[in-house]
């Protein structure tokens, strides 16, 4: 895409320290960390990240495996409170074939879906139209996410 700042290195690596509001970062836990989609489908469209390399599932320990259920639990409770959304889409792209973007780092997205969400800026523009920015999302969602790791004990 012309206009991406393109950097070193992982851009998942990356974001493992560092300013997590810079970045977007919502939650850092010990075996994954939740940010915001960059290029997000609606606001509200989440990534969920290993902290490690890892292409699939099944590259997976037993403890990130817990932890991810844990995650997306959070991540799903999250985005109904601050959103009140229809419905929710969450999977993943096992490998470059599939549509992954980074296929060697394993990511899940989850986003909040309306009734009608779809319009003709996508279809006919190739475009998206997003209410809210990523400052005005992350500003939504960071108090919720934090009160809600918290209750889950990390």
């Amino acid at each position: 895409m012309s206009g991406e700042r393109r950097e070193d290195g992982c851009i998942f690596c990356n974001r493992l320290s560092g300013d997590g509001r810079e970045h977007y970062v919502l939650h850092r836990g010990p075996r994954w960390y939740l940010i915001l989609n960059l290029y997000p489908y609606n606001s509200g469209h989440l990534l969920l990240v290993l902290g490690r390399h890892a292409a699939r599932l099944s590259d997976c320990t037993p403890s990130e495996l817990e932890d991810l259920a844990r995650m997306l639990k959070l991540m799903e409770d999250a985005l109904q409170e601050a959103f009140r959304p229809d419905g929710i889409n969450c999977g993943y792209n096992g490998g470059a074939s599939a549509g992954a973007g980074i296929p060697g780092h394993l990511h899940v997205h989850m986003l909040p879906r309306w009734a009608g969400d779809t319009n003709f800026m996508s279809t006919i523009g190739e475009t998206r139209v997003m209410p809210q920015t990523l400052d005005q999302v992350w500003e939504r969602l960071k108090p919720v996410i934090d009160r809600l790791a918290a209750e889950l004990g990390g």
